[in-house]
């Protein structure tokens, strides 16, 4: 039984007309069979065995449990009723990312073009309420990195590094990931020229892994946050490594933050700042900048045309996981940082990598499902944030998503452009 008061879209079936529905079934039906993908209909009360390399044996199947509730959904909320339609338990898959993979890949393709003009009957506008205006910021936070630092600590590995790993060699293993992140981080801090004296600010401090790497290289580090839970166990973790006298940790906006540093590292932070405020995001990084400084930036991109769409709609991934959030373009980061005075001077990509780092963290996330209940998340929950992380695997796998790291600096800086390849 779903509860209604934590998720009622998902305990009530939406309002959806006979022809809307009959309308979602021949697209979804229409689509389906064209893709290299199974469709089975199973009792509620079947289940369905996990095959992670099910797609070596033949295509991943959608097995669905309630095919009028599934395609009633669809056609009331399009996306987001299908995302709702899986943590209700209406559909299942013996490879859920591989699933997603396929439809990822043939996004374009999935709705007829005689029937892409109607797409306004499912397309819902943002809500104002998910603006990052500074109290937004902070709520929309609030609502994915205060959830429990338990939780995260389910199915991230011991450094606490929600971002993508940089693996030697791929497929990699659940060992290979706390020095993969190390690795990144490390290559983060060199283009970034941190070293013994460095003045560093870090827009967004995450579990805190990142300052203590740069503070045991000698820097200074002041690391910002918006969230209570991730500023205090941060605040520990420095502890514990030795360098409190080195970093300083404040839950401030980076709108707020005073000073001028040698280096602005701030990873995977972008995608948080909403298109509105992209703008004040690069000033930001400009004027914060010390003459000569480098601004250092790991954020998730994805192509031009998909993201001017994606801006104008509300997602499940907008409504569910990350309210207020807006993955941009490496053409908007290159005319965001221009109309801000700074120059992009090193861009390198490796979406691969956070392809296996995110299928690390869901394996680790369905293995510990038994903790995260302990936790007290409910089943929802726990399909919500499956479908979440298989959701943004496929998006990488399918080449959808990118995750770059990128310099900035001031034009009229003096400096060397070159840092570490893939």
């Amino acid at each position: 039984m779903v509860d209604a008061g934590l998720w009622p879209d998902v305990a009530r079936l939406p309002h959806a007309s006979p022809l809307r529905t009959a309308l979602a079934r021949r697209i979804v039906q229409r689509a389906f069979g064209r893709l290299p993908l199974r469709v089975r209909i199973a009792d509620a009360g079947t289940r369905i065995p996990r095959q992670p390399d099910a797609t070596e044996d033949g295509p991943p199947t959608l097995t669905l449990r309630d095919p009028e509730a599934f395609h009633r959904r669809i056609g009331a909320d399009g996306l987001i009723g299908f995302g709702e339609s899986y943590m209700a338990g209406e559909w299942d898959s013996d490879d859920l990312a591989g699933l997603l993979t396929v439809l990822a890949r043939h996004v374009d393709d999935l709705v007829p073009q005689a029937l892409r003009r109607l797409r306004g009957l499912w397309v819902r506008r943002r809500p104002l309420s998910d603006l990052n205006t500074v109290d937004g910021a902070r709520r929309n936070v609030h609502r994915h990195y205060d959830l429990s630092n338990d939780l995260f600590a389910t199915f991230l590995d011991p450094t606490l590094t929600y971002s993508s790993a940089v693996f030697t060699s791929l497929p990699a293993g659940a060992e290979d990931l706390p020095g993969a992140q190390h690795r990144k981080i490390d290559r983060l801090l060199d283009l970034a020229g941190t070293g013994p004296g460095t003045s560093l600010l870090e827009i967004g401090t995450g579990w805190g892994e990142l300052a203590v790497r740069a503070a045991r290289r000698g820097a200074r580090v002041r690391t910002i946050t918006l969230s209570r839970e991730q500023r205090d166990l941060a605040l520990r973790r420095i502890a514990d490594a030795g360098v409190s006298d080195r970093v300083t940790v404040e839950l401030c906006d980076y709108r707020r933050v005073e000073g001028s540093y040698d280096a602005v590292v701030s990873v995977e932070m972008i995608e948080a700042v909403g298109a509105a405020y992209w703008p004040a995001y690069f000033s930001a990084l400009h004027r914060l900048l010390a003459p000569g400084g480098r601004a250092v930036l790991q954020a998730i991109t994805m192509p031009h045309d998909r993201m001017l769409h994606t801006a104008r709609t509300h997602t499940w991934i907008s409504k569910y996981v990350f309210p207020g959030g807006l993955i941009p373009s490496r053409e908007a980061i290159a005319r965001q940082s221009a109309a801000a005075g700074l120059s992009v001077v090193h861009d390198t990509g490796y979406g691969d990598h956070y392809a296996e780092t995110l299928r690390l963290w869901r394996e680790r996330f369905l293995h510990e499902s038994a903790s995260v209940t302990a936790l007290g998340f409910d089943r929802p929950f726990l399909r919500m944030w499956e479908l979440y992380l298989a959701y943004s695997e496929a998006g990488f796998r399918s080449r959808y998503l990118d995750v770059r790291q990128l310099v900035l600096t001031g034009r009229d800086a003096v400096h060397d452009a070159n840092g570490p390849g893939t």
